[in-house]
């Protein structure tokens, strides 16, 4: 609210309940920004916010499914105005079938409103959304007003992590070590992949985790080397290395967890040689994560480091460098992917990306190699939080990395 132009109004609508087909929809998932700024985790609520109401009750009001015997029967009671203030904060909450009246009421005191618009660097959304369609509707009903964005103020301050946030984000991390520890005793070679993602599930969900993150990535072999392997049906090889990019969700925050563990075991010489490789460029990577940092700067950075390790592992030559397209470099045909993002309430989360790092945002690092004709894909991830002074804090920093460790508990 302190960074909004005066006499502005903004708004931020719930996530629909998506369909599938006949009488089936998805589970639905809260829109992280009305979540981030209410608490609020329930379909079909509006929140509104007002700095310049000449009415004070009305410059934080929350919009709320009103709830009945019916739908508590079939589907569990809704929040009660009571219990959204409790949630929320917010003293001022209205059923949702008053929204219209009141807001109009509102606008006619109110210059600007502000629309939350998508404006994720990675977003691709086809579909129309809640959100989409209250800004077309308010659009027609209010011609004559001016309109901002939402989204520059929610990525900066979202990017940066309060206490609390880090507290769920460190759960989330400690759900996802107990997932990937289980693991280490289960793999063998025969395992198929989805037994593997069960056996994360399980392990997951009895900790109070709802489940994935994201979706898992199980992929043994050479389905490593296919970045967004969904299927994980295939059978886990002897010889062959599994790349796990799985992760637990705590309480709607993520964490982004990837390892690679030998099937059987044991590393073989040169799986080891490229593991500790990729190991040494994540390791030197989050040391470049510090204040002032420029996200395009640091993957320049991090794509040197990268360079450097091909050329010793065998795989780029000097005159591969040498010639190398500055638009994509050498090192991009066996790590074509970014080293970091922001993660948090969503795995690819909001977060200044233009402007200089700053204390308490969250990154991944997650460097790879990927080798097809060698049958191997090795991607290596931990999430680790800036530090207003020295290197970051790894949340991930108890789940198992060094190879020999892997090892050695794998034969346990």
């Amino acid at each position: 609210m302190g960074r909004m132009r005066p006499k502005s109004i903004a708004v931020f609508n719930s996530n629909d309940i998506y369909p599938i087909s006949a009488d089936s929809v998805m589970p639905f998932e809260q829109h992280r920004d009305i979540f981030y700024l209410s608490g609020a985790d329930q379909e079909e609520t509006i929140l509104v916010l007002f700095p310049d109401a000449m009415d004070k009750k009305h410059r934080e009001i929350l919009f709320v499914r009103e709830t009945n015997d019916h739908i508590a029967v079939w589907e569990g009671a809704k929040m009660t105005k009571e219990q959204a203030t409790e949630i929320s904060g917010i003293q001022t909450i209205y059923w949702l079938k008053e929204f219209d009246k009141i807001f109009f009421d509102l606008m006619t005191e109110a210059d600007t409103v502000y629309f939350n618009t998508n404006e994720h660097y990675r977003q691709a959304v086809e579909t129309q959304t809640r959100e989409d369609r209250f800004i077309q509707k308010c659009k027609q009903e209010y011609p004559a007003h001016q309109v901002a964005k939402s989204n520059p103020i929610l990525q900066e301050i979202r990017g940066i992590k309060e206490p609390e946030e880090l507290e769920l984000m460190q759960m989330a991390c400690n759900i996802t070590e107990k997932g990937f520890r289980r693991l280490l005793g289960f793999v063998r070679p025969g395992v198929m992949e989805y037994e593997v993602e069960a056996e994360l599930l399980h392990e997951f969900i009895r900790n109070r985790s709802k489940g994935f993150a994201y979706p898992p990535i199980i992929a043994s072999g050479n389905n490593a080397n296919v970045l967004h392997y969904l299927e994980n049906n295939k059978p886990c090889k002897d010889g062959d290395m599994l790349l796990m990019d799985v992760a637990a969700e705590y309480a709607n925050y993520s964490s982004d967890l990837t390892r690679t563990i030998p099937v059987n075991g044991r590393f073989t010489k040169r799986q080891k040689e490229v593991y500790n490789a990729v190991l040494r460029v994540k390791d030197e990577a989050t040391k470049l994560l510090v204040p002032g940092t420029l996200w395009a700067e640091y993957h320049k950075e991090c794509g040197k480091l990268m360079t450097s390790e091909l050329l010793g592992l065998g795989l780029l030559d000097k005159a591969d460098v040498q010639n190398e397209n500055q638009e994509w470099p050498a090192y991009k045909k066996y790590f074509m992917h970014g080293t970091s993002h922001h993660i948090g309430l969503n795995t690819h989360d909001y977060g200044a990306l233009k402007t200089p790092m700053k204390a308490n945002m969250v990154f991944t690092v997650e460097p790879g190699i990927y080798i097809p004709a060698e049958n191997m894909g090795i991607r290596l991830e931990d999430d680790v939080v800036i530090q207003e002074n020295g290197a970051p804090f790894n949340l991930m920093r108890n789940i198992p990395i060094e190879a020999e460790e892997i090892e050695e508990l794998m034969n346990a």
